[in-house]
């Protein structure tokens, strides 16, 4: 018996636990709040992503201009 995979069964009930503790009131407000974090930080992480590029490109030019 695996613990590392999640199924159906253990979805609906860990949905049904978020149901009774918060509310189906509730429920639209914090899965707003968790798409606008996820967004957040995939567009953190990109950024990230992006800085690393640049300074990856920059060393790059670097040592070749300083081949020649």
């Amino acid at each position: 018996m695996g613990f590392s995979s999640i199924g159906p069964v253990e979805i609906m009930l860990i949905f049904l636990v978020i149901l009774l503790l918060f509310g189906a009131k509730k429920l639209p407000e914090l899965a707003r709040g968790l798409g606008k974090g996820i967004r957040e930080f995939k567009n953190a992480t990109k950024e990230v992503e992006d800085e690393f590029d640049k300074i990856e490109e920059d060393t790059d030019s670097n040592k070749k201009n300083n081949k020649k």
